[in-house]
């Protein structure tokens, strides 16, 4: 049964806490960063009944957290963040990463402006899906031996980098550099590798898109400049993960967390929280196998960089250049050093539909972006705002260095498919000067605006709660969906 509103208490205008005693087992409260308006949505599933659940995870510190992105996912909620402690038990869960471990979010700055790419827009968007396979278990155009595989699972985007498909520098303008330490290959099932091995540089399906956009609005001058982008320049958004070997990693290490719950003495209200302590031989196999799943996410976004490189430079001539700003991820559990109750520890920070909001000075922070913050991506729903954030020292003290990821959903896709909404959605995006390819009709009718929370809204949420600053918003003029 899903959180009354009597059970919650208003902190302020954004801060919303379900107390400890609230349902037995919490070890911890839960805090919901929303507002009253978006609030309404998350009384209607069962997103806060799984933050609360959240709270009862062995070696919880500090509270469960909601962005107010937050809708009901496998497990966790999406928009969930919580971290534990392994010193003292805690645990690792793969329903705290998701099924595409390292979804993510990387933008592209082209040195055009909005004037010039306009008139081309169908040709760019027709060259883009031309050269971007999307769609559900769609294979790309890079060849890889299985051994080419096990490489790019250990090294990430470098890999990629270092066979032809990008610039070392755009490794320095990713989240761990685009690698991230301590990935196995060997923990990877041979199923996954066998779905992923085709999948490189491809889109995917579902929420996963491409789309060519343009900064609408710059709210702060000097941050942007810093990031390298102005009003009216066009720029390139892509979201895309681990396809289908990350949902493959994660289906393994559920199977097997869910015996290895009851070798450990773990009881939770719901078995999509399955968890092993971090140090287990389980937690270890799962942190090998998702460190490399993430990798291969990296690798999948540095591919489809190279082929929308490629598709600029034959419509608009071989000088335009693409420029990595950011990557970051999405969903993805980390050992990290923050503050907790006044001491200074490792914790494993599970981010769930949530993203990495350090601020400046921190050394994860790449040197150029050192005195501005990290750039924070959050792509809107399909013909609406996307904005560029950077991460705040609010971030640190509450949240574990963490922001929102994205608008967040409020109706399922089938809901979406029946509504009426999906009827004439590809016409009615053209008719606002956003030019739509996809897949297939479902792939638009799942994913119209309407299905998404205010965008709007949610980052004003993150913003006015001091979890990160709002730089810039960004419009689309064309889209390619999975």
């Amino acid at each position: 049964m899903p959180l009354q509103m009597h059970q919650l208490q208003k902190l302020d205008d954004y801060r919303w806490l379900v107390p400890r005693g609230t349902k037995p087992g919490m070890l911890t409260d839960a805090l919901i960063y929303t507002d009253e308006q978006l609030l309404q949505d998350l009384l209607k599933d069962l997103s806060l009944e799984q933050a609360i659940n959240v709270a009862m995870l062995p070696g919880i510190v500090g509270r469960s957290l909601a962005m107010p992105d937050i809708h009901q996912g496998y497990g966790f909620p999406i928009g969930g963040v919580a971290a534990t402690d392994p010193a003292e038990g805690g645990v690792v869960s793969p329903g705290g990463v998701g099924f595409d471990i390292n979804c993510g979010v990387r933008l592209l700055a082209s040195t055009l402006t909005l004037d010039e790419v306009r008139p081309k827009i169908k040709e760019l968007i027709n060259q883009l899906f031309r050269d971007i396979p999307s769609g559900a278990g769609r294979g790309g155009n890079i060849r890889l031996s299985y051994q080419d595989l096990d490489e790019l699972l250990e090294d990430g985007a470098a890999w990629m980098v270092a066979h032809g498909y990008g610039e070392p520098e755009d490794l320095t303008h990713c989240e761990e550099s685009g690698t991230i330490d301590g990935a196995d290959p060997t923990a990877v099932s041979d199923r996954a590798k066998k779905r992923g091995l085709p999948q490189v540089g491809t889109l995917g399906s579902g929420n996963h898109f491409l789309e060519v956009q343009y900064v609408e609005r710059i709210f702060e001058p000097q941050i942007a400049q810093s990031l390298g982008l102005y009003e009216n320049e066009v720029v390139v958004l892509v979201h895309s993960g681990s396809r289908g070997l990350g949902h493959q990693v994660c289906t393994d290490s559920l199977r097997d967390m869910d015996t290895g719950m009851r070798r450990y003495g773990i009881d939770l209200p719901d078995r999509q929280l399955a968890c092993v302590p971090v140090h287990s031989k389980e937690g270890q196999e799962y942190l090998a196998a998702m460190r490399a799943s993430a990798n291969f996410a990296w690798a999948n976004r540095q591919g489809i960089t190279h082929f929308t490189r490629g598709a600029f430079k034959r419509i608009f001539g071989e000088k335009e250049e693409l420029r990595v700003v950011y990557d970051v991820c999405h969903n993805i559990a980390k050992l990290e050093r923050h503050t907790v109750g006044g001491r200074e520890m490792e914790v494993m920070v599970h981010r769930k539909g949530a993203t990495r909001a350090f601020p400046p000075g921190r050394p994860e922070v790449p040197d150029v972006y050192k005195l501005v913050g990290q750039p924070v991506l959050i792509p809107g729903s399909m013909g609406t705002s996307s904005y560029v954030l950077v991460g705040s020292e609010g971030a640190m003290r509450e949240t574990f260095g963490t922001t929102c990821h994205g608008a967040g959903r409020v109706m399922s896709r089938t809901a979406a498919k029946k509504s009426s909404f999906a009827q004439n959605a590809k016409q009615r995006l053209e008719d606002r000067g956003i030019f739509v390819r996809a897949e297939t009709r479902d792939g638009i009718s799942e994913e119209i605006p309407e299905a998404y929370k205010d965008v709007d809204a949610v980052i004003n949420v993150v913003h006015n709660a001091g979890l990160s600053k709002r730089v810039a918003r960004l419009k689309p003029v064309g889209v390619i969906k999975g």
